[in-house]
């Protein structure tokens, strides 16, 4: 399903024709897969920082270069293999429904305001982070926390036996833990990248959703890259406390919720330890953004090209 629509500029009557959700899906997924196996090592970094609660790594480089000399250089690829499917699903729901969404939220003529924009970011922020993230992240930062490469001294083995280990010792509903911060984080970052992935699509390079243009790959890294810088400067807080609940298990720190985790942190640890992963974060998400979009703007332009010729546009 194609949408295609018309508006008025003064004299003039543009077309507008955008392809149909699950062709955004689609090539989000694609994406996703690529970024996934090229970033990997620094989502590890990010993790091992944010639970380092005795100062063990000194900054980012200092975090990769005891992982690789201690637990040699592939652990740094710890927890691939639930990324890799976390980033196929999450991408394939994130880019259909933030596009059902603006399909929703246009008017009659077919035209987006900016509020509309910020809402289809958050509903596709939300669901993603109630139907996918949050589990997938237990996971992974289970997997990622544990040191050594050597599976019969590990207690995860890999990531179903991870899964059903906590869901048999812990309960299912520990899968979900953190879902609160982490709502608040994917929901206010995918309404602040895909808002801000528009604005510097118009502002950079006169691109418009379904105007028939099609960016150069390093034009829309470009505009991922810098859309993506604003959402986790601003929530970084939430990740921390995402993070620190995932990773809680019995016989290690607890917390009662969201807020007494958030509090907790504060209290013993300083306020600066809530921006503890920062950089790891923006050496991460940034450039997987920008992976990510010069993947699938090639895919969803020549879907768009294809079918602006069909109409006629």
């Amino acid at each position: 399903m194609t949408s295609v629509t018309s508006s008025k500029s003064g004299e003039q009557n543009v077309k507008i024709v955008t392809v149909s959700p699950t062709v955004k899906a689609v090539a989000g997924s694609i994406g996703g897969v690529v970024e996934a196996c090229m970033l990997q090592p620094i989502d590890v970094m990010k993790t091992r920082l944010q639970l380092d609660h005795s100062g063990q790594y000194k900054g980012m480089i200092h975090c990769g270069r005891t992982i690789a000399r201690e637990e040699g250089i592939k652990s740094l690829w710890k927890g691939l293999t639930p990324f890799v499917g976390q980033l196929t699903l999450k991408y394939a729901l994130r880019m259909g429904s933030n596009a059902f969404f603006l399909e929703l939220l246009r008017d009659k003529e077919g035209k987006l305001s900016q509020g509309a924009r910020l809402t289809a970011g958050l509903g596709a922020g939300v669901s993603e982070a109630l139907l996918i993230v949050t589990p997938f992240e237990v996971v992974k930062t289970r997997l990622q926390q544990q040191k050594g490469t050597d599976k019969a001294l590990l207690k995860y083995r890999g990531p179903v036996h991870t899964a059903l280990t906590v869901a048999r010792e812990e309960g299912v509903m520990k899968l979900w833990s953190g879902a609160t911060a982490t709502t608040i984080r994917q929901g206010s970052n995918q309404m602040s990248l895909f808002w801000g992935k528009a604005v510097c699509d118009g502002i950079f390079f006169d691109k418009h959703e379904g105007d028939g243009k099609v960016l150069s790959p390093a034009q829309s890294a470009a505009s991922g890259f810098v859309a993506a810088c604003i959402g986790p400067t601003l929530n970084n807080p939430f990740d921390v406390v995402k993070t620190r609940m995932q990773a809680a298990s019995k016989g290690g720190p607890q917390y009662k919720g969201f807020f007494d985790c958030l509090v907790t942190i504060a209290k013993t640890e300083g306020l600066g330890a809530l921006w503890k992963g920062l950089i790891p974060r923006l050496a991460r998400t940034p450039p997987g953004q920008a992976i990510v979009w010069s993947v699938s703007d090639q895919i969803t332009g020549y879907f768009e090209r294809q079918r602006r010729a069909q109409v006629g546009a």
